[in-house]
Formats: C-alpha cells, structure tokens, sequence
C-alpha cells in the first residue's frame, strides 16, 4: 500500500513484528520520561491464542516506510462486532500509533485504518485504544507530559494531539490521572466525617483482599463492577472466568495493603484495587522479559521492596450506594489502617483511567481525596459518515442502547 511519499507495509512476519515493536525506541530517545513496555505484553495483544476477542473479531497491524526505505510510523486497527454494536454506528479502534511529526504520515496511517474498518462494515473508529481491556494503552496523553506514565497507560510526544485533530478525529471523553502524596496529601475533613459516621453504622465494614480466597475475592469484584459500570454504552458485563483471570494476572504483583472491599451487611458494595506501579523497576528492562527481569522484578518487588508509587487499577461503588459516603470510608480506611503506619513505603499514590464521563468519582477524587489531576488522556472518536453529527460520550449511569 502506498500513498505519496510514504509505503505502507502489513506485519505478518517475525522480522516485521520486531520492527514494529522496536520504533518507539527510536522515536522517543528524546523523551526521558517514556518507559518502554514489555514486548510480549504489546505482542499478546494481536495473539489469536491469547486474545479472545479474536473470536468476534479482527486485527491488522502496519509499518510504514519512507522514500529511503526507514520505517517511520505504525499503526494498529481492530474490531469485535460485541464491542463495535454497542454503540449508535459500528465502532472499531486504531491504536499503538507511532509516527514521526508528519501529517502527511499520520494521515497515510489514518486512512489505512479507517478503509480497513469500513471495509468490514465500521462506521467510527476510536483511538487511540486498545484491542483489549481499557485499563491499558487507552487515549492520548494530552496533559502531563513532563510525568513519567504508569504502566499501561500511554506516553506520546504533544505533536500527536495535532496530528489527530488535524485529521478530523473529535474529543469522545478524556481520562483524568491523579496524584495523591502521602506525605503531603491529607483527606478532607468532610471526607473524613462521612466515613467515620458510615463505619460507626455496624452494618458497614471494609475488608483487605483476602488471599486465601481469591477466588471468593474476584466473585465479589464481578457483582460490583457488573452493576457499576454495565449499564455504560460500551461495557459489557463481566463474566466469572473474566473476573477470575483478572485477579490472577496481577496475582504476582499484589501486595494485599493495597486491595480492599466494602460491604453492607455481607453484600458486596464497593472496591478499591491497586498495585505497585511497575514502571520505575520494567524501565531498565528495554522491553525484555526473560526469566532474568522476571526475577529482577520480583527481588525489586518482594524484597528489596523498591517501588515506591502506587498504580490505582479501578474503583467501583454500586449504584445503590452513590452519595452514601462509602468511598470516603474505604479511603479512610487505608489511610487510617496502612498509609499512616509504620508498616507502608509507599510515597504517592496515582488514581487513573477516571472518565470525564463519570463525574460523581471525579468529584470523590477531587474534593475528598484531595488528590490533584496531573495528567489527561483523550479517547478521540472519528465519524466516517463526516455530515453525521458527533456527539460526545454519554455520562456513566445512563442506559445503554438496546
């Protein structure tokens, strides 16, 4: 595929997928704060065997090259037909954009993915996102940039929001990423008086994980987030084996300080799930994840016990308990139980990945935790059909199309 000055190249190869995941290297050399991701996370994304989306769905990836043949750009686009008839128009994403600061490339690598999509019956494509979960390489970074990222979430160089515009792609939401000092950082006193009166009622109580019965643990994480976020366009219901994979993935890096669960009565209401950032230790790793880094990594993690920031994965409440102080109180809890203590080593705390479209948490964030936005990434939607009107995403709670 060419256009103008710039050829694109489909990765089907092994020498092929390795100069695809090897650009950024070259792209950010200029951009400290980048922190290159673990190949085979990146690879298992567009893995048949170990992506299930591939069952409904599809992905393509290319490499584009120049005139001189050096290649200076890629891009990624993929679907799921569950995912993409969620929404008002079939959706498909593009992501894992990478480019120099050219519009005419980024533009060559657009309208592959947008031809690509439309070709299979899409109608928008989000980007740029994941052909995964949302909790990893999700949006663009379009504030913060000066902040080392958390793992997963996405670095770009500032040319990139122009290069997305430009194209035409419009602000679908953004995500908001804050920062919560433990040192200098304090909860609000009316946090504080909504979380002492809620636990003084014995019906309440908040639990650490229980790592004896993750699997127990990962039940009760379903039902809050299914009724919690379900009823966002976009999102299905979680199912058991998703719940289950999920706590087990991150099972190594758990440190049980840092996990906790609310309950009225013995129902399950509201979570809480966060883990070691883990980029300050994978950095040195230069993508390479060998049985060598992984014992670097678990030496750093266990035992030397140098991390020292906190990735804040998700957060749930149950709608029936919005406004009912529950957040406070599981806030409280850690501050009181382990973040005030002798016991943590942990500097800062990051709570990211909160949607502009989920206002009630932000407001929890910003005003009883007391934490201050530092980064923001936008999700970027780009209508095919350019005379249809765009309409951003709908705020969190209202149902879905049928």
């Amino acid at each position: 595929m060419s256009n103008g000055k710039y050829r694109l190249k489909e990765v089907i190869t092994l020498r092929d997928e390795r100069e695809w995941l090897d650009l950024p290297k070259r792209i950010y050399k200029e951009y400290p704060q980048w922190v290159c991701p673990l190949d085979d996370d990146i690879r298992k994304v567009f893995d048949k065997s170990r992506n299930e989306l591939f069952t409904n769905g599809k992905a393509i990836r290319w490499i584009a090259l120049d005139e001189q043949g050096s290649i200076v750009g890629r891009i990624a686009a993929f679907y799921d037909k569950e995912h993409a008839y969620s929404y008002e128009q079939p959706t498909g994403g593009c992501g894992f954009f990478e480019a120099i600061d050219d519009q005419e490339l980024a533009d060559t690598l657009f309208d592959a993915a947008r031809e690509w999509l439309a070709a299979r019956g899409m109608e928008a494509m989000d980007g740029p996102v994941n052909f995964g979960s949302r909790d990893s390489w999700w949006g663009l970074l379009v504030e913060g940039y000066e902040f080392e990222p958390l793992y997963g979430n996405p670095y770009n160089p500032p040319y990139y929001k122009a290069l997305f515009e430009n194209y035409g792609f419009q602000n679908y939401f953004n995500q908001n990423s804050y920062v919560w000092r433990v040192y200098e950082d304090n909860l609000s006193e009316i946090a504080l008086e909504k979380a002492h009166r809620l636990l003084a009622n014995p019906s309440y109580h908040i639990e650490r994980i229980n790592m004896h019965n993750l699997e127990g643990e990962a039940e009760n994480f379903r039902q809050i987030y299914n009724k919690a976020w379900s009823l966002f366009t976009g999102v299905k219901p979680m199912e058991r084996e998703e719940a289950q994979s999920m706590l087990q993935k991150i099972r190594p890096i758990i440190d049980p300080n840092l996990i906790y669960f609310a309950y009225h009565e013995q129902e399950p209401i509201g979570f809480f799930i966060m883990v070691p950032d883990l980029n300050s230790i994978i950095g040195r790793f230069r993508g390479k994840f060998g049985i060598i880094n992984q014992l670097r990594l678990l030496w750093n993690l266990k035992v030397s016990r140098s991390c020292d920031r906190v990735f804040g994965i998700i957060f749930g409440i149950t709608p029936d308990y919005h406004g009912k102080g529950v957040e406070s109180a599981i806030m409280t809890h850690i501050l009181e139980t382990y973040v005030r203590s002798k016991r943590n080593r942990y500097k800062s705390f990051e709570f990211a990945w909160i949607g502009d479209f989920n206002p009630v948490m932000n407001r929890m964030i910003e005003r009883y935790v007391c934490a201050k936005r530092h980064k923001m990434h936008t999700t970027y939607r780009y209508l095919f059909d350019r005379t249809k009107e765009f309409t951003r995403c709908p705020k969190l709670g209202l149902k879905r199309r049928d």
